[in-house]
């Protein structure tokens, strides 16, 4: 059983987030990414699994945002960790097993580390997953990662979706894009969302060209 993928439109053509796979979360500066990490922990914690959540920065504001926000009761003492780090360099005591790990912003926190280590790192994070039925999701910060670590992270995880923005004729056109996913779902093709920061609502009758 997956994570369910909590946002009406979305959730029609990703129902889940695979329990055992590691999927990215690309964005740019209007937090969609963080807003997707955070409802899908949302559904891990409704479920009652633990969830590890590991973030640059805001780490008090998402844990009350996630504390709040994962049933109708409060969350179980110990099924939460939120974490606020200025670095990760290895993948140990990471791992909530059969729950999920969450990383924003992955591309952050591993700036500084060399390509190897980073490579090393997704191995680990795949190999774990495949054992324990961890699910990960890693939200990371188009234009921050070096070509080849970008690379490098796309090709050894299960998964892609990308938020896009662009300036159009009325303003500000949000899509999303799922050029990579385990289940063999491809969305070739830009899917309309708007996001105010705290909603996201995804149309998938219009077109964006």
């Amino acid at each position: 059983m997956g994570l369910p993928v909590d946002i009406p439109g979305l959730n029609t053509i990703l129902p889940e987030v695979p329990d055992g796979k590691v999927a990215i979360v690309e964005g740019g500066t209007d937090g969609a990414k963080g807003y997707f990490a955070r409802r899908i922990a949302k559904s891990a914690l409704r479920l009652g699994r633990p969830v590890t959540y590991l973030t640059s920065r805001d780490g008090p504001e998402v844990s009350m945002d996630l504390q709040n926000g994962g049933g109708d009761a409060p969350v179980r003492s110990g099924l939460l960790r939120v974490e606020e780090l200025d670095s990760i360099a290895n993948n140990d005591g990471l791992h909530p097993s059969g729950g999920l790990l969450a990383i924003d912003s992955f591309s952050f926190l591993t700036l500084d580390l060399p390509l190897i280590k980073l490579a090393e790192m997704m191995r680990g994070l795949h190999t774990t997953c495949a054992r324990t039925g961890l699910a990960v999701i890693l939200a990371t910060d188009r234009g921050m990662f070096d070509p080849r670590a970008e690379a490098i992270t796309i090709h050894l995880s299960d998964g892609l979706i990308q938020f896009h923005s662009k300036e159009g004729p009325e303003g500000v056109v949000r899509y999303l894009r799922v050029p990579k996913w385990s289940s063999g779902t491809v969305t070739d093709r830009n899917i309309y969302y708007e996001f105010d920061g705290t909603k996201m609502v995804i149309d998938l009758r219009r077109r964006v060209l």
